[in-house]
């Protein structure tokens, strides 16, 4: 099965199943002499871990990260850091009764039409929780961008019929964290979590909008043609399971805009060249402007859903019905928000040292 790795000069490959015994990531291209430590990736874990509240699934996992390869005395060497987590409380037998049934918005049925097998349990490889390796990279890149004064923040702005309204920054990052749904807009927090409720008590689902959002990234990051920043940029968002569509800056307004009005002015702000808007979220020609790298998502509600649903038996191919039990999300954008924080810093740090920003042992100077 290819397709498990995303990068160029930083590369990550993961690996593992949601019941299999572990799941991982081999990080290859970290820079030598980065100080790194378990507590610095378990920190990352811990926000996308289930189990933590109303929102998410109540399986219950640590989510406890080893570090395998590419450190020694608490620094990376520059070889390929691999690290796994165990899986603990895996039910598996959940899924006995539909092991041959296709669940709806599942990649059940194209899975063994491509394969002509399936780990049924769970989703197997295609199960949210091989974002753990994402989640675990993304640590590193993080760590590498602060350096930098790159910083990647990501928030909810939408959850089911509820919208936040735009805030700053810096509230945005001061709230992040204050509720379950996490959604900077406290007020919209609330209804946001009396929607989940209802409709989990309906054994219903609701979908969402996660805005990721990029500071400090200077301009000139990117190619200009077909590794454009903004391309791969969509590429990671899309490559997470629930993500359904994608836009930069102004995203599906822009087709409703003027040039007059889409253009964003540029002017000198001391020695730095800024815009006064930024409708083009930060990227022009697939290079980085400078200014705050802006990308929306839009997440499809949980798929497992307990009420019947039409669908096929694979094995006997015949109309049937399913009503899929255990333990899962009712809505995913709130546990979604620190991958797609951890896919934001994959894709810059990978430009950063593509471009020369970052040289492979400039940490140890």
């Amino acid at each position: 099965m290819p397709g498990n790795t995303f990068g160029h000069s930083f590369r990550i490959t993961t690996w593992g199943e949601s019941h299999g015994k572990a799941l991982g990531v081999t990080v290859d291209g970290v820079p030598a002499g980065l100080p790194l430590e378990p507590q610095m990736i378990q920190k990352e874990l811990d926000r996308r871990r289930p189990g933590q509240s109303q929102v998410s699934t109540p399986r219950s996992e640590s989510d406890s990260v080893e570090i395998l390869s590419g450190i020694f005395e608490g620094k990376t060497t520059g070889t390929p850091i691999s690290m796994m987590v165990w899986n603990k409380d895996a039910r598996s037998s959940s899924y006995d009764n539909i092991k041959d049934v296709a669940r709806p918005g599942h990649a059940d049925y194209p899975y063994t039409e491509k394969y002509g097998t399936r780990d049924y349990r769970g989703g197997g490889r295609s199960s949210a929780r091989e974002t753990i390796g994402r989640v675990a990279a993304g640590a590193i890149a993080k760590e590498i961008l602060a350096r930098y004064g790159v910083e990647v923040v990501a928030h909810v702005i939408a959850l089911g019929t509820v919208c936040a309204k735009p805030l700053p920054l810096d509230v945005i990052k001061e709230n992040l964290e204050k509720t379950p749904v996490r959604c900077a807009d406290l007020e919209a927090a609330e209804k946001m979590l009396k929607e989940v409720e209802a409709a989990r008590e309906e054994h219903e689902s609701i979908g969402g909008m996660v805005e990721i959002i990029a500071t400090g990234v200077p301009a000139g990051i990117g190619e200009p043609v077909f590794d454009k920043l903004d391309a791969d940029i969509a590429k990671a968002m899309m490559g997470i399971g629930a993500v359904k569509a994608v836009e930069i800056g102004a995203g599906f307004e822009a087709a409703h805009l003027k040039g007059s009005q889409m253009n964003d002015p540029f002017f000198m702000e001391g020695e730095k060249v800024v815009t006064s808007t930024n409708n083009a979220g930060g990227i022009l020609g697939g290079l980085s402007t400078g200014m705050p790298i802006v990308c929306r998502t839009s997440v499809k509600p949980t798929p497992s859903i307990s009420k019947p649903q039409q669908t096929v038996n694979l094995k006997e191919m015949k109309d049937t019905e399913i009503n899929i039990q255990g333990r899962h999300d009712p809505t995913i954008p709130p546990r979604m928000v620190p991958v797609a924080e951890a896919m934001m810093a994959l894709v810059i740090v990978d430009h950063m040292i593509r471009s020369g920003r970052i040289h492979p042992n400039s940490l140890l100077k």
